[in-house]
């Protein structure tokens, strides 16, 4: 077996032995912070990964995992691992034939643009969609009939279904028994839902879109990203490495720090309820948070529209982090 096959399954071991444990009791996180270490279970270096975060919880220190060949992450015990701290450039350098960074060099080349910056296709050569859900600061419920619709219709095809949601913290605070709905479609093995980082606060304002969003004057990056995911931790999700600017709104600068955090933006090429066409390998977007009802109505319509295909597996929901791995591997 060559090196590299053999690097993966070691890689790929690390990655899915049980995390549950620590998902369920996060409460009490202290020392919460930005740590770019190189993570090995031996003094071997093929079992290196990248962990990018690290906290304590009850007296035990704990760090948040990626897999940069992957996009995987998770929350694992720090003393199960042999540490070597690193600087945010010596990370780009390691792993730059890694689909991680390929993928932050490619997203780079689109930061300068006000709105939908970062990655907005994915799967190349398939015929299907990567499905992103954001919730959105909202008073009014979740949208459960778009989750209820994906199941349906891929129930038979792609048990669980993939999709990737893009959460805020004030819309976690909220709906709580909406949260714990769809965790429970997780345990039941019906959705496989990537999480994705959508800021703490999600401020909008009636400014110019240069002066909204992240892009609002007081803005602290800080709060929006770092308090997000420790309430995503509290809530037993695991982090992904993707964010999601509100309102897709950025700027170079705001992109730069954003990817400093070690995240890959993620845009779209199909925001459905501004008219944009879903195409082969296509980044959907729809707004769950119940403010959205125009494009709830053009999803359900598109899985009308594709129920044929669907049942002869001609167009399929694909996972967010196995697309962009096909795409920069």
């Amino acid at each position: 077996m060559k090196l590299s096959k053999i690097l993966l399954l070691i890689i790929f071991a690390i990655f899915n032995s049980d995390t549950s444990l620590y998902a369920q009791d996060m409460e009490g996180i202290t020392r919460y912070k930005v740590n770019y270490a190189l993570a090995s279970t031996g003094t071997n270096d093929m079992t290196t990964v990248l962990a990018t975060r690290s906290f304590v919880v009850k007296g035990q220190k704990y760090v948040l995992l990626l897999n940069p060949n992957t996009f995987e992450t998770r929350i694992d015990l720090a003393n199960k691992y042999s540490m070597r701290k690193v600087e945010w450039p010596k990370v780009l350098a390691i792993f730059k034939n890694t689909p991680y960074v390929k993928s932050l060099e490619a997203a780079a080349a689109r930061d300068i643009q006000l709105q939908n910056a970062g990655i907005d296709h994915a799967i190349p050569n398939e015929t299907g969609i990567v499905l992103t859900i954001d919730l959105c600061p909202s008073h009014k419920p979740l949208d459960r009939i778009i989750f209820e619709s994906v199941f349906a219709e891929f129930k038979r095809i792609e048990k669980p279904a993939p999709i990737a949601i893009s959460v805020s913290g004030k819309w976690m605070l909220k709906h709580q028994d909406d949260l714990n709905w769809l965790k429970s479609l997780v345990k039941k093995n019906e959705l496989n839902i990537t999480w994705v980082n959508h800021t703490y606060n999600h401020e909008v304002n009636s400014l110019p879109l240069s002066e909204n969003f992240l892009l609002a004057p007081g803005t602290q990056l800080d709060v929006e990203v770092l308090e997000n995911e420790k309430l995503m931790l509290k809530n037993g999700l695991t982090p992904s490495l993707f964010f999601r600017f509100p309102g897709l709104v950025s700027d170079k600068t705001v992109v730069q720090k954003i990817e400093g955090y070690g995240y890959l933006p993620i845009g779209s090429d199909a925001w459905l309820a501004k008219g944009q066409q879903a195409n082969a390998g296509s980044i959907v977007l729809i707004h769950g948070n119940g403010n959205e009802e125009i494009g709830v109505k053009d999803f359900i319509q598109l899985l009308k529209s594709k129920q044929a295909d669907v049942k002869n597996r001609q167009w399929l929901l694909f996972d967010l982090r196995q697309g962009l791995e096909k795409e920069f591997e």
